[in-house]
């Protein structure tokens, strides 16, 4: 049996009722050895179990004979390859103390480094790739509106300097940006870690408060500014603790730079062993824009990239360029005449924008959804 068409099962639920066909199914990361299911009945042809426990008596060979292919299990890893949704802040910070950071993000972190993030042997390599193809996965889940059951996603990620402090006037504007981006029902994305990217996933969360409150909220945060001092995690947790539910948004991180903490105020972590996937990754799914805030190397190396994925309509269509500084991107640098030297003639070249106004920003993006390039 040739499949052109999968069916994913990530859930028990969805075998609840007595299953009896899973051919061409695709069951992710499953203890299915109460599963209720009549295994000498079932047709599994084609069928692809990635990372599943089965039953002791149940022969692996009997399925694979009957057309399955089994991936198993990787023994003595910190995280599951086939993991069948995307982190949680809670799930990652789990073993975490103000004297001693025993975290499962830790835990993975130390891991990775000390086996992967160099030279990687086979299986470590493969156990890795395994997991970014099953974050992969469940973004698509989130961002297609399977998750939340919303439709699709609209996404405007931000991009910045993650060695922003808290205190900084571009901290604050970012969060004040992402709140009323949110509130315009719009689901924002960052890289995930602190700065600039915390302060996305901050506005995004407390979208629901007044301007006068989210100011507020900024001002306490202000006692810790910077993730490598003392307090920063326990300043956001006493935000969250004031706020226990907000806003959902997305945070797109790398145990690549895993000494960074993973920012504490989006729903969904999509996090990653490649820093290459996930930062193509992140910007390929900003359909309805990116705005640049001010940062060092790797916000410029986002901006070309980004650029690239415009000036080429690499996924057919052109989205908004927003740079949020305007001494940054003409005094500091040139990197505001180099884009729009290169976009000139172009499509997206009425898609760039500089400004240093939050409200002129939201404007800009609403006023310019993605559009299909025409050639």
């Amino acid at each position: 049996m040739k499949c052109s068409i999968f069916r994913e099962i990530d859930s028990l639920k969805r075998l609840e009722g007595g299953v009896v066909n899973l051919n061409c199914s695709v069951v992710q990361g499953l203890d299915l050895r109460e599963a209720g299911i009549d295994w000498e009945g079932l047709e599994c042809e084609g069928a692809i179990f990635l990372g599943c426990q089965f039953p002791e008596e149940l022969s692996i060979c009997d399925l694979q004979g009957r057309g399955a292919l089994v991936f198993p299990e990787f023994k003595e890893l910190p995280f599951n390859p086939y993991r069948p949704e995307l982190y949680t802040r809670e799930e990652l910070m789990e073993g975490w103390t103000k004297e001693e950071d025993r975290s499962v993000d830790k835990e993975i972190y130390d891991h990775f480094v000390k086996h992967g993030k160099k030279d990687p042997d086979i299986v470590e390599a493969l156990a890795e790739r395994l997991h970014d193809h099953a974050i992969d996965d469940g973004l698509t889940d989130l961002l297609e509106g399977r998750i939340e059951k919303d439709g699709r996603k609209r996404v405007v990620a931000v991009m910045g300097g993650h060695g922003t402090g808290r205190d900084d006037e571009s901290f604050k504007k970012v969060a004040h940006l992402t709140r009323r981006l949110t509130k315009a029902g719009y689901f924002i994305a960052s890289g995930g870690g602190p700065g600039m990217m915390e302060a996305a996933n901050l506005g995004a969360y407390l979208a629901d408060l007044s301007e006068g409150e989210l100011d507020a909220v900024l001002k306490a945060l202000e006692v810790s500014p910077r993730y490598d001092n003392d307090g920063y995690i326990e300043a956001a947790q006493k935000v969250i603790d004031r706020y226990p539910t907000g806003h959902s948004s997305l945070a797109v991180p790398t145990w690549f730079y895993g000494h960074e903490p993973t920012n504490m105020f989006s729903t969904y972590v999509a996090k990653y062993f490649s820093n290459s996937i996930r930062e193509d990754g992140l910007l390929a799914i900003a359909r309805h824009g990116i705005v640049f805030a001010p940062g060092s190397g790797g916000t410029t190396q986002e901006i070309f990239q980004d650029a690239c994925q415009n000036h080429y309509a690499t996924f057919g269509e052109i989205s908004p360029m927003v740079f949020l500084g305007t001494k940054r991107y003409t005094k500091d640098t040139m990197l505001w005449e180099c884009l729009k030297n290169l976009a000139e003639g172009r499509d997206y070249e009425r898609y760039l924008h500089l400004s240093d106004e939050v409200d002129e920003i939201v404007e800009f993006i609403k006023a310019n959804p993605p559009v299909a390039s025409k050639g």
